[in-house]
């Protein structure tokens, strides 16, 4: 059977009445009617331009991201438990494999979702309802979790009964956190100056130097071959980022200079910066380098290696980069995402005299 269903709507109820033999089921509360070809192609044809057809379901076993290397999850099987814990189950962990999720979204997923079932350690997970959830949800507002822990908690909650068990979706009405739109914390040029000048190292200072330069996300750093440096263009090509897409940003030709010096000490094999056995370096590394080259400098603002992405955007954008170039350099999808930086770009306010002053 095909199952829709929707928020209360008299124009959806209309058009579901013109479909052919539209039933009730009690069960899963939801209209439904026989599974053809012809009845899916006549949904989609019904409800153009009158409301957003959802097949999620249809695609349950679709890779997420097909460039994403295969999961390691043999941290799931040596992590230590108390008696009585609850472990997540093995299918859960297999479908999160076999749709190729990001390593970090596997972590996430897991312990939220080990955290909720440990909630209701006594009760059977076929039995809890969108009402269990609720007040699960109400417990972590009230431990004042973040929104974004909520929202991770939803959808491993989703991802349970709905990818690993293939249920109706069981969670439709359950409420998000309203998304709160925070402004990015930016450094000056004179603390990203500081914060190079305070590290401990040659090496130490290219990662630095080359996370505010770049613009590039903590991941993207990482990932960073030496065949990525491009010395004759001034271009870093970055290669399978965020959304699966490569993109080219700048080179720096200071930094140039100090990456040969790197390169001549420390010679790295593959990747341009390598852990002690080789391999990409460590993203708890470069947070390291990053919090205390702040420490040193006497920087008040809680930094990390993101902050750096936005004070490089603020900066091109307070020099008078164009906006679409500084969308393309840091690889966001959509324009409104770059526009943030408008709201914390400082040139446009110095032009405006303060009432006090006038």
């Amino acid at each position: 059977m095909i199952g829709l269903q929707f928020y209360p709507d008299k124009v959806i109820q209309a058009l579901i009445k013109e479909l052919p033999s539209p039933k009730w089921s009690e069960e899963f509360g939801m209209v439904y009617i026989t599974n053809t070809k012809e009845h899916l192609d006549l949904i989609f044809k019904k409800f153009r331009g009158v409301a957003w057809v959802n097949c999620n379901f249809f695609f349950k076993d679709r890779i997420i991201n097909p460039s994403n290397v295969p999961a390691d999850t043999t941290w799931f099987n040596h992590k230590k438990t108390v008696k009585g814990y609850r472990v997540c189950p093995e299918n859960y962990l297999q479908k999160l494999e076999l749709k190729r999720y990001a390593n970090n979204t596997i972590r996430s997923y897991v312990s939220c979702f080990e955290s909720f079932i440990n909630y209701y350690s006594d009760r059977d997970l076929l039995s809890l309802d969108e009402n269990d959830v609720r007040t699960y949800l109400q417990t972590l507002v009230q431990q004042n979790k973040s929104d974004s822990y909520i929202n991770v908690t939803i959808n491993s909650i989703k991802f349970y009964y709905e990818i690993v068990l293939g249920m109706p979706n069981r969670f439709y009405a359950i409420e998000r956190p309203r998304k709160r739109k925070r402004l990015p914390i930016v450094l000056s040029k004179e603390e990203i100056v500081l914060l190079i000048k305070n590290t401990n190292n040659i090496k130490h200072r290219c990662i630095v130097s080359l996370l505010y330069s770049a613009g590039l996300r903590r991941s993207e750093l990482l990932n960073l071959k030496l065949i990525d440096i491009d010395s004759t263009r001034m271009l870093i090509r970055v290669e399978a980022a965020k959304g699966n897409k490569d993109r080219y940003t700048l080179l720096s030709e200071n930094l140039l200079k100090d990456l040969r010096i790197y390169f001549k000490q420390w010679r790295p094999q593959d990747y341009l910066f390598e852990g002690p056995k080789g391999g990409p370096y460590s993203g708890s590394s470069v947070k390291e380098i990053v919090v205390r080259a702040a420490r040193k400098s006497g920087i008040q603002k809680k930094v990390t290696p993101h902050i750096l992405r936005h004070s490089f955007a603020t900066h091109l954008l307070e020099n008078g980069t164009d906006l679409r170039y500084i969308q393309s350099l840091l690889g966001h999808s959509s324009s409104k995402t770059t526009e943030l930086y408008t709201h914390v770009a400082v040139n446009n306010f110095r032009m405006i005299k303060n009432p006090l002053d006038l």
